[in-house]
């Protein structure tokens, strides 16, 4: 596991005990922290970690290199001593992992170069910015290209440990870590219920920007195609055009997207019943708004509710 300053403790501690967890069932994993010089780090938490050993004296060798992250991922691209230390040690290691942020520091070896990678939502934008090589998915949990694997944000990466559990060990002891650690072996759902917004690019047209306000700030309105393109003043193959090159997305999809959103703000902070959550966000009907949860989210409004709401148990 490599550390440095700034990093998120979960990235480190979450994969950890993952790890630990295993060998209570029959794994013999044997872990090394490393930072780049070998001396304590700071983490977000304000914790600090004492590394076994620096990177340059990382001689043995690796099954598998696991890379935390750090919300200020730029410092993270830019301290070329953990960049190169991270390039050395991947060149022998079976398995690359990279968990929350930590794609962007691998990114940065140009290791991660025509594959797929997964990072915490709020970052998926600026890692497919930064670096247009790498095909970055917004949803996964976690994503595995060769025998590089990437997750989501912080909790994530004891998902992907468990996913190297059981390719090493089977399921059997992955489903027993799970359980010990009281987490679900597969996470129900994907990164989308937490980042509806990600997928639409907004462009920069006045006229589509305008239609874009125009649904964000009202979703229970007229929004079909044929509507937003009279308000617009342009016809609706144009406003069709506008859609597909600006926001990445039809017009209904955009529209079903803003409305999702105004139902999970308020299925996490309020008690109304489903049906008028659907008359509220739009929807009309419970039928309709739920169909949208599981095509899009992959889960029932209740269940989103059940699950974003609160952390007691049901």
């Amino acid at each position: 596991m490599v550390l440095f300053d700034g990093v998120q403790i979960l990235d480190v501690t979450g994969p950890l005990e993952v790890y630990a967890a295993a060998n209570e069932y029959g794994g013999n994993y044997r872990t090394a922290t490393a930072s780049v010089d070998g001396k304590p780090v700071t983490t977000t938490g304000g914790l600090q970690l004492v590394p076994d050993l620096a990177l340059p004296d990382v001689g043995f060798a690796i099954d598998t290199l696991m890379i935390p992250g750090r919300p200020d991922w730029r410092a993270a691209v830019s301290d070329f001593p953990l960049v190169e230390g991270i390039s050395r040690l991947a060149a022998d290691s079976r398995t690359v992992a990279a968990v929350c942020a930590g794609a962007f520091p691998l990114a940065a070896t140009g290791l991660l170069d025509g594959r797929r990678a997964a990072t915490h939502w709020r970052l998926a934008a600026d890692l497919a910015a930064h670096y247009p090589n790498i095909d970055v998915d917004l949803d996964a949990i976690f994503v595995r290209d060769g025998r590089y694997v990437t997750s989501a944000g912080i909790t994530a990466g004891i998902d992907l440990t468990l996913s190297l559990v059981e390719t090493d060990l089977g399921a059997d002891v992955a489903r027993a870590a799970a359980k010990y650690l009281v987490v679900f072996m597969a996470r129900p759902g994907g990164q989308s219920q937490f980042s509806v917004r990600q997928g639409a690019k907004y462009g920069t047209d006045s006229v589509l920007r305008n239609v874009l306000d125009s649904v964000t700030a009202d979703p229970r309105g007229d929004h079909t195609l044929a509507a937003m393109a009279a308000r617009a003043g342009v016809s609706e193959r144009h406003l069709t055009r506008l859609f597909r090159a600006e926001a990445g997305m039809t017009a209904a999809q955009f529209v079903e997207r803003i409305r999702l959103e105004a139902a999970q703000a308020l299925l996490e902070s309020g008690s109304d019943p489903l049906d008028t959550v659907a008359r509220r966000s739009g929807f009309g009907s419970v039928e309709t708004m739920r169909r949208a949860f599981q095509r899009v989210l992959k889960v029932k409004p209740s269940a989103y509710r059940a699950r974003f709401r609160t952390t007691h148990p049901a």
